[in-house]
């Protein structure tokens, strides 16, 4: 099947050889990450009881969570939530089929409760948050639309990928990873709610970490410190395997040490105070902010994993790039833009944009030629991409 894939080079400086770059990552227990997390979780749960009632997917789209911040009283030794963080589950999705009503609701808060109850270990889902789910009914007319192998595009839009990661994203993102290990692992002080601010000037990198502490594991302001220097000299040892540039790691910089103003928490997120949280507001679908490379403003968690090309071409666009950039002699960096048009098979895209950045002496023709092979490959797989993303085998945020 002949499609619309156009692979180029591309005449650029590699990141890596640029002088600046920022890069950053919300961990999994920011607000919005928890927002980004709910949606998913809702719309997986959703995709596998269609698939058990009806034998396949039916239309839904969950990617409009809200999390209203609740208000706290944190302090050394153990605070309180004084009033709970509020939560809208909304979107659509298809509530009855066949003459059958399905219980969109109770599976929206089930999935909800245990995403954050993962993602949150210190916050009393019961007592500390309101879960209110209301989502609205999907489309009938979609019905034929799921009902095919491969289903229309339902939009005119693009997703976006680029590959390989640079030294400074990889470290902004290995370091949120390396603190949720850390707390696990005997610094329970650490709240999941990390964010991490890369800036690289040559070959400086700069990490600002906001890492929200919990309070009834830190005693006073002497063992606060102390956690804050413990992480920022496991950092410095840890990230040394990423990059042979300097990394230089602060944590809680806005801290005021002397009036007591310090960055605690009840639950280990700052949603329980002031911080609400939205879906499509955090990381892009690799998991980070990356302004320094191009980047689409969908949101795609929550969206259906069957004709939502906001999602799809996104997810498609993050795996495709990885496997150009680690498997096509040749390319340094890989820059891919896929735009679908509305009402056409999601696996015959518009246009399929491969911009290469080679290495010296590499081959364009050969480049070429493998690349259209691999593209092409992954269109006519889209079945299995689906399947991945209902399955939760790829992370979206």
């Amino acid at each position: 099947m002949k499609r619309n894939i156009k692979v180029e080079r591309l005449v650029q400086k590699p990141m890596e050889s640029q002088e600046t770059e920022l890069v950053e990552r919300k961990g999994i227990g920011h607000p919005d990450s928890v927002a980004d997390g709910l949606a998913e979780s809702i719309s997986r749960a959703l995709c596998q009881e269609y698939k058990k009632r009806f034998g396949a997917v039916l239309h839904h789209n969950t990617d409009k969570t809200q999390i209203v911040a609740g208000r706290s009283h944190p302090a050394f030794g153990g605070g309180e939530v004084i009033c709970p963080i509020y939560i809208l589950l909304t979107g659509r999705a298809t509530r009855t089929f066949e003459g059958e009503e399905i219980p969109v609701d109770t599976i929206a808060i089930k999935a909800a409760r245990q995403l954050l109850q993962e993602s949150l270990t210190n916050l009393e889902v019961n007592t500390q948050t309101i879960l209110d789910a209301k989502i609205g009914m999907g489309s009938s007319d979609l019905r034929d639309v799921f009902g095919r192998k491969i289903p229309s595009a339902n939009d005119t839009s693009f997703g976006v990928g680029y590959g390989p990661l640079s030294e400074t994203e990889t470290v902004v993102y290995q370091t949120e990873r390396e603190l949720l290990k850390l707390k696990r692992n005997g610094m329970p002080a650490i709240g999941e709610d990390i964010k991490v601010m890369g800036m690289r000037e040559g070959d400086i990198i700069n990490l600002t970490i906001a890492c929200a502490m919990v309070d009834k594991y830190v005693g006073d302001m002497k063992e606060y410190l102390q956690v804050k220097k413990d992480i920022v000299n496991h950092l410095q040892e840890f990230t040394s395997q990423f990059t042979a540039r300097k990394v230089m790691p602060q944590v809680n910089v806005a801290d005021c040490e002397d009036h007591g103003a310090v960055y605690i928490t009840v639950t280990g997120t700052s949603a329980e105070m002031g911080d609400d949280g939205a879906v499509g507001r955090g990381n892009r679908t690799n998991g980070l902010i990356t302004p320094n490379r191009p980047m689409s403003l969908e949101a795609t968690s929550g969206k259906n994993p069957i004709n939502h090309v906001g999602k799809i071409y996104n997810i498609m666009a993050m795996l495709i790039s990885k496997q150009i950039a680690d498997e096509v002699d040749g390319v340094r960096e890989v820059y891919i833009r896929l735009l679908s048009q509305i009402g056409h098979p999601i696996d015959q895209p518009h246009l399929a944009s491969i911009q290469t950045v080679l290495k010296d002496g590499a081959n364009m023709d050969q480049v070429q030629a493998a690349t259209y092979e691999l593209v092409n490959d992954w269109f006519e797989n889209i079945p299995k991409v689906q399947e991945m993303i209902f399955k939760g085998e790829i992370s979206t945020y």
